[in-house]
């Protein structure tokens, strides 16, 4: 039996893999996040997957693996997304892949081509990171991002993330709390962190 006090805290596994954190290129917006966002929530065993949500009518297959979606000459607040895709043991899961997209400045989508569209992998740490922008809003729907997260021998998960304190949420009939990124601002930028919680143990 696996003594209880030797269980993994999302928090406990934040702190090992700080190293690996420490080799990331320091911003102003990484400062900004440890300062302003709360503490990580515990990881317990059993944690409940998260909260899935449709893909909507703007989803496109292939997209490019990269994690710099910026866009040159965009006239939007940049953003940040980071997080680590865990099961519900805690336990994180490398070789997942993590796929973004989202409207753009004028809350229009790419259906063409793959502007703010792209995915990454996880690590052995289970991390993953995003460089965008903050979408608008448009008619119906409140500021999000759609995100697709599968790990090798896991089911797909669609869902979307919110941003706090937005005053269209209320009106989303889509919106879920439970979905809601934890954020800071950085300068002219915003960064958001986000772990994904899969249904497998």
């Amino acid at each position: 039996m696996i003594n209880r006090l030797s269980k993994p805290t999302r928090r406990r596994f934040l702190l090992d893999t700080s190293i690996v954190a420490a080799g990331w290129e320091l911003s102003r917006a990484n400062t900004a996040l440890a300062q302003e966002l709360a503490p990580t929530p515990s990881c317990r065993d059993s944690d409940e997957p998260t909260v899935r949500q449709g893909d909507g009518p703007f989803f496109k297959p292939k997209s490019p693996e990269r994690g710099d979606l910026r866009e040159p000459g965009a006239q939007a607040r940049p953003a940040e997304l980071s997080g680590f895709v865990l099961a519900r043991s805690c336990r994180p899961l490398p070789g997942a892949v993590v796929d973004l997209w989202h409207a753009d400045e004028k809350g229009e989508y790419d259906n063409v081509g793959f502007r703010y569209r792209g995915h990454v992998i996880t690590g052995p740490d289970g991390a993953y990171r995003f460089r965008t922008i903050v979408p608008a809003v448009y008619t119906g729907r409140t500021r999000h991002y759609h995100v697709k997260v599968q790990a090798p021998r896991s089911r797909l998960l669609t869902t979307q993330l919110y941003f706090p304190n937005e005053p269209t949420n209320s009106g989303d009939g889509l919106f879920q709390r439970e979905l809601l990124m934890r954020v800071a601002d950085a300068g002219d930028g915003f960064i958001g962190q986000f772990d994904f919680v899969l249904n497998i143990r």
